[in-house]
């Protein structure tokens, strides 16, 4: 039998819709902007995905991992029962951070051979802090934060890795720390906190983000010039997060949200740091919107990591067809595979195989989400 710790921050995630950029000592605050809870579901998605029958899962109570456990029908052993006396009840706070490395200290008493968690970078951080380089862990993606080389790419990959691992193989996965804080004020800062022992198989777990050097700045100006030359009077454009979506502001003379989503109209910025609230308030004003994204270096994520203010119901008013992906030959070189999480299956397979990624001036490469990129050019119309 392989013992599993299972942990969910249930928190992990509420900030990304919402504009909070991360969950880290804002989550009344995310609570009060409408935010809602992802990462229960999330965790029952990896669950109903496994396969395989010699999973011991040892938990934590109520909703860090024994919901999730009991509505996915699969016999557990509860180690930890957080202090519900702490809560909040004004705002349905139950659980901290303290809550999950007492968690993880139960399950290393009980010998587990990997914990998995359901969080983001700051979960991760966590549960690192407890088992250092000694005992394996996964991570299952719901966080908003999520640059750790430590996660699947989805919580199917995630049961699909571990329903094919043999038990002992691993690899290392960088666990890094970003400055929250700094991260709401559009800077990026990151360190790597340590590197973790994560489980092996064919399934691979994301990279660890890469920031953009400095070789790709001509390339990344020739995609500005390009985007600018296209852009209409009658369109409401959407500028992701990234340095190639702030090279086409710098080039329209206006200011940007490094880490955020802005909202620009007749070469005017008319929303600044957008949620997904305000994003969909936007949409009743303008008749047509383009979205312009890109994916992060090395990790392929076009949506659903540290965008998810553009969410499936922002994608439901605008269509697929409104999304703009540009990125440098450099940038998808270094990066494996391209993906779209949008929190829903169905606007997910909407999204099709394959998806145009402007690279260039008057040059795009047409991608195959998770497989091989395939070079031509694009016309003036984009």
């Amino acid at each position: 039998m392989i013992k599993v710790g299972f942990i969910v921050n249930p928190y992990a995630g509420m900030g990304g819709a919402v504009g909070l950029k991360g969950t880290d000592g804002r989550i009344k605050e995310a609570i009060a902007r409408g935010a809602v809870r992802e990462s229960p579901a999330k965790a029952i998605r990896f669950l109903s995905g496994l396969t395989r029958k010699d999973l011991l899962f040892f938990t934590a109570g109520g909703e860090m991992g024994e919901d999730e456990l009991k509505s996915a029908k699969i016999s557990y052993t509860c180690q930890y029962h957080p202090d519900n006396s702490q809560s909040d009840q004004n705002t349905s706070i139950s659980t901290t951070a303290a809550d999950t490395i007492e968690a993880c200290k139960k399950f290393l008493q009980n010998n587990c051979d990997i914990i998995i968690f359901c969080g983001g970078d700051g979960t991760a951080r966590d549960v690192y802090s407890c088992t250092g380089a000694k005992t394996l862990i996964l991570g299952i993606p719901t966080g908003v934060k999520i640059y750790s080389g430590v996660f699947a790419t989805s919580p199917e990959s995630a049961a699909k890795l571990l329903s094919q691992w043999n038990g002992y193989s691993y690899t290392d996965g960088e666990v890094m720390d970003v400055d929250e804080e700094d991260y709401r004020k559009g800077n990026l800062n990151t360190r790597l906190f340590g590197y973790a022992k994560i489980p092996s198989s064919s399934i691979p777990c994301q990279s660890c983000k890469q920031i953009s050097c400095g070789d790709d700045r001509r390339a990344t100006e020739e995609i500005a010039s390009f985007i600018t030359e296209i852009m209409r009077d009658d369109t409401l454009y959407l500028l992701g997060a990234g340095s190639t979506t702030g090279a086409i502001a710098e080039r329209l003379g206006i200011s940007h949200t490094l880490l955020g989503v802005d909202a620009v109209y007749r070469g005017r910025v008319v929303g600044s740091d957008l949620n997904e609230r305000q994003i969909l308030s936007l949409l009743d004003h303008y008749g047509k919107v383009k979205i312009i994204i890109s994916p992060i270096g090395a990790q392929g994520f076009i949506l659903g990591r540290g965008n998810q203010q553009i969410s499936h119901h922002v994608l439901a008013r605008t269509g697929i067809d409104a999304l703009i992906v540009v990125a440098t030959e450099a940038k998808l070189k270094n990066t494996k595979s391209l993906y779209i999480d949008t929190g829903n299956q169905a606007m997910n397979e909407a999204c099709g195989d394959t998806i145009q990624v402007i690279c260039g001036y008057r040059m795009a490469i047409r991608a195959k989400l998770n497989k091989e990129i395939i070079l031509s050019e694009c016309g003036p119309g984009g």
